[in-house]
């Protein structure tokens, strides 16, 4: 049996993310999206307005892979496992999405309604979620911090994420960014995390953190 054809509206989306990917979001223009599809200008402006529409529902499907996985188990009960998928989390949404890293900040000054959804859900929806696994954790054991400083290490995580690509650009300007870049960001998270983590996770941790070497 065939498989069924995707529908010109994904495709455009799907494609359209591999190219920002590859050559960076400012650097690809509509037309080339066209080209690249093997369809008119005119059918692509069918589906889409400009630009900033197909890279706002980029950032839906990135918003929805976040969430999904990183949701709070119904049993609200968190190990070690769960903070090993949460990080490879973290890394696959880097490395699929890694567009939205290089210069996120111009991509959100050039697309205001991007600009308010991406907010909402960084300081509402994200921000919930981190301190929700933190404090899971902490009864588990795994971690020891205090109620006032999850919220620091939440920012300064998603602070890594955000701008880890564009320090990997800046520090190494001749260099291709690859998946080895976000293992490299993956590690810089865990050094955050490393002065919370007690005793008994400890070899947990090393090789986790060993997973993610060779970046």
């Amino acid at each position: 049996m065939s498989k069924p054809r995707i529908k010109t509206y994904d495709r455009i989306i799907l494609e359209s993310l591999k190219l920002f990917n590859e050559q960076g979001e400012r650097n690809i223009t509509t037309n080339h999206i066209a080209a690249h599809l093997g369809i008119s200008p005119g059918n692509l402006y069918y589906h889409f307005r400009n630009k900033e529409e197909i890279v706002y529902q980029i950032f839906l499907m990135y918003r929805d892979f976040i969430t999904e996985r990183l949701s709070v188990p119904e049993t609200g009960h968190r190990t070690v496992t769960d903070l090993v998928n949460y990080l490879d989390t973290a890394f696959l949404a880097m490395w699929q999405f890694r567009f939205m890293f290089y210069d996120l900040p111009g991509m959100l000054s050039r697309n205001t309604q991007l600009q308010s959804e991406y907010h909402q859900f960084v300081n509402t929806e994200l921000k919930g979620i981190l301190g929700e696994h933190f404090r899971e954790f902490i009864r588990l054991g795994l971690l020891k911090m205090d109620e006032e400083d999850i919220e620091a290490v939440s920012v300064n995580i998603w602070l890594v994420v955000k701008f880890w690509f564009a320090f990997e650009q800046t520090s190494r300007p001749r260099a291709p960014i690859t998946e080895a870049s976000g293992h490299r960001g993956v590690r810089q998270v865990l050094a955050l995390l490393k002065p919370y983590v007690q005793p008994d996770f400890m070899d947990a941790y090393r090789a986790l953190s060993a997973r993610h070497a060779g970046g």
